[in-house]
């Protein structure tokens, strides 16, 4: 009986690192801390676009910027999309704006990546302390 729950815990676990990953703030949603889910989620999804504001959609660059990349894959999945967008139609942008850009949207997926880790550990305590261990 404490195997099948330990393995549900972990499954849990999963399903809010998951659940965080797809839509920043979902997985403290998840967790029932609502009023921080929506503040997660307002500063992410605004300061990225901001940065896509300021750099144009072209500073999602997979290929010239790999470890920029990176750190903005970590904001969801819509990333990929938006880098298709990108690398499909012609998109260049050049000296300062780009920077910027790359800069804001790489950091909201190391604060996204910060934010899943939380929601992670918040759900690992919480399950510690319903299975007593």
């Amino acid at each position: 009986m404490a195997q099948r729950s330990k393995e549900s815990h972990t499954l849990f676990l999963l399903a809010v690192g998951l659940l965080a990953w797809l839509v920043p703030g979902a997985g403290h949603f998840l967790l029932n801390q609502k009023k921080r889910a929506a503040i997660i989620f307002i500063t992410i999804v605004v300061t990225f676009c901001i940065g896509l504001y300021v750099g144009s959609i072209g500073v999602i660059d997979p290929v010239g910027a790999k470890p920029w990349y990176v750190a903005q894959i970590m904001n969801s999945p819509a990333i990929v999309v938006l880098e298709r967008l990108s690398t499909a139609g012609s998109y260049p942008v050049y000296g300062r704006a780009n920077e910027i850009g790359q800069i804001y949207t790489s950091i909201t997926g190391l604060l996204n990546l910060l934010c899943i880790v939380n929601a992670v550990y918040v759900a690992h305590l919480r399950g510690s302390e319903t299975t007593g261990g």
